[in-house]
C-alpha cells in the first residue's frame, strides 16, 4: 500500500473540541436533552429582509453565473459606508476593500499571501484557532503572546509582552495578529492601545491583522474601536470584518479584509488563482444587510445582552464567580478551583455528563486557556436558566454548594 504524507495536517494537534462535540452527540442519540453552549453558532434567524432580497435576487438567472473574486464593487462600496458611518473612516472600495468566504476563509489565504517557511508570526493566545493555525499551515513559526495575567487582562502588560517578544525573536516577527472584542477571552481595548501597536508597527516594518468580528456585540455603553481610527494605520495593517454575528449570517459566509492597499492587492492575486467569491445572490442580499434597515442590529445584542445577565448572574447564584464580558457573544469563566486540576477537558466532559451543558474546553484554544471554559451565549434565556440549573446538579454531584474560583 502507498505511504502517503501530509506535512501540514502532521503540523495540526488533535481538534479538542471533537471529544466534546462527540460526547455531546452520543447523549443527544441516547434521548438526553443537551443545552449546547459550545459551538459559537447564533441562532438567531437572518433579518427577513435580508432573506428576502437573497431570494428575489436568486431567481435572477443572470445572478446564477461566476462573480468577481474581489466581490462585487456596490458590496465592497456598502463596507466602505459602513465603516465611514461606524467609525468616520475613509476605505477605498476599489482598493482598499476586498470580500472574503467569510473570515476563517480570507484569514487563511492571507497567511499563505503573507508568509514564507520560517517567518514568524506574533499571535495572541488563548485564540480562535484559525488566528495561529492558518500561518502554521502556511508554514510560518508562531510566537504566542500571552493575553492574559493571573488577574486577568491588562492592556498595558500585553503590549509589554508584545514588544518584549519582537526584541527577543530572530528572525523578527512579520506580522502581529490581534482580535479585539476576543474570541475566546473576551478581552476589550481602547483606541489607545492600538494608538501604541500602530506607531510600533510603523517603526518596525511589522504588519497588523485585527480581526473585528464583534464589533457590533457590545455591551454596558462599551463601542469597540477600528484599527482604522489611528492616523497612519492603513500604512501597517489590515482589519478583517464579518457579517456572521451582526446579522447572524453565519452560514452565508460573507466577510471582508479592508486596509493597506498592497496587503489588499497581494490577498486578491492570491484569491484570484483560488475561488470565484461568493454567490452573486449572497452579495447582493449582503448590500441590503449593510445599507438596509440597522434596526435588526441593536434588537439582536440586546438579547446577547440578555443573555449574558441571565447566565452570568444564574452561574454567581450558585457560586461560580464570572465576570460580565464587555463584548463578544461568549463568557470566558475560570474552572472553579476544586475542579481546576481536572483540566478544562475533563471538566467539560463532566459538565456535559453530569449537567447536560455542552461548554467549550479552554484547552482547545491553546495552552493558557486549560484553567477556563467558553460557554456560548447561543440559546434562550429559559434555556440558559436550564443550563445554570444543570451545572449546579453537577457540582452538587460532588457536594459542592457554595463553590468559589
Amino acid at each position: 500500500m502507498p505511504n502517503f504524507q501530509f506535512a501540514r495536517i502532521d503540523r495540526l494537534p488533535p481538534y479538542v473540541f471533537a471529544v466534546v462535540n462527540d460526547l455531546k452527540t452520543k447523549l443527544r442519540r441516547a434521548g438526553e436533552d443537551i443545552v449546547d453552549l459550545g459551538m459559537g453558532n447564533p441562532d438567531l434567524p437572518t433579518p427577513k429582509h435580508i432573506v428576502d432580497k437573497l431570494c428575489e435576487a436568486a431567481r435572477n438567472p443572470r445572478n446564477h453565473r461566476y462573480s468577481q473574486t474581489k466581490g462585487l464593487f456596490k458590496l465592497r462600496e456598502a463596507l466602505a459606508l459602513w465603516y465611514k458611518r461606524k467609525y468616520d473612516v475613509e476605505l477605498d472600495p476599489e482598493t482598499e476593500v476586498i470580500t472574503t468566504i467569510g473570515s476563517k476563509e480570507g484569514l487563511a489565504h492571507l497567511a499563505l499571501t503573507l508568509v514564507n517557511p520560517g517567518d514568524v508570526v506574533m499571535v495572541p493566545t488563548p485564540a480562535y484557532p484559525i488566528h495561529p493555525y492558518s500561518f502554521i499551515i502556511a508554514g510560518g513559526d508562531v510566537r504566542s503572546i500571552p493575553l492574559l495575567t493571573d488577574d486577568g487582562f491588562d492592556e498595558d502588560a500585553f503590549l509589554e509582552s508584545i514588544i518584549k517578544a519582537y526584541k527577543e525573536s530572530w528572525p523578527r516577527p512579520k506580522v502581529l495578529l490581534l482580535n479585539f472584542p476576543h474570541n475566546p477571552t473576551t478581552a476589550c481595548v481602547d483606541i489607545k492601545f492600538f494608538e501604541k501597536i500602530v506607531d510600533f508597527a510603523r517603526e518596525n516594518n511589522l504588519l497588523l491583522i485585527q480581526d473585528l468580528a464583534y464589533s457590533e456585540i457590545s455591551f454596558d455603553g462599551y463601542v469597540p474601536p477600528s484599527i482604522f481610527q489611528v492616523k497612519g494605520a492603513k500604512d501597517v495593517a489590515v482589519e478583517f470584518y464579518s457579517l456572521s454575528k451582526t446579522y447572524s449570517m453565519a452560514g452565508w459566509r460573507v466577510g471582508f479584509a479592508a486596509g493597506n492597499k498592497d496587503v489588499i492587492h497581494a490577498l486578491y492575486r492570491m484569491k484570484s488563482y483560488l475561488d470565484y467569491g461568493m454567490f452573486q445572490p449572497i452579495q447582493i442580499a449582503a448590500i441590503i444587510a449593510l445599507k438596509g434597515d440597522q434596526s435588526c442590529v441593536e434588537e439582536y445584542r440586546k438579547i446577547y445582552e440578555r443573555r449574558r445577565d441571565v447566565l452570568v448572574n444564574g452561574l454567581n447564584r450558585i457560586g461560580w464567580h464570572v465576570e460580565k464580558p464587555k463584548a463578544t457573544m461568549f463568557v470566558w469563566a475560570k474552572i472553579p478551583e476544586k475542579f481546576r486540576s481536572m483540566g478544562s477537558l475533563e471538566f467539560s466532559k463532566m459538565l456535559l455528563l453530569d449537567g447536560k451543558v455542552a461548554v467549550s474546553p479552554g484547552i482547545g484554544f491553546g495552552e493558557y486557556g486549560d484553567e477556563y471554559v467558553r460557554l456560548a451565549l447561543v440559546e434562550n434565556e429559559l434555556r440558559i436558566k436550564q443550563a445554570v440549573r444543570g451545572i449546579k446538579r453537577a457540582f452538587e454531584k460532588y457536594g459542592l454548594r457554595n463553590i468559589n474560583v
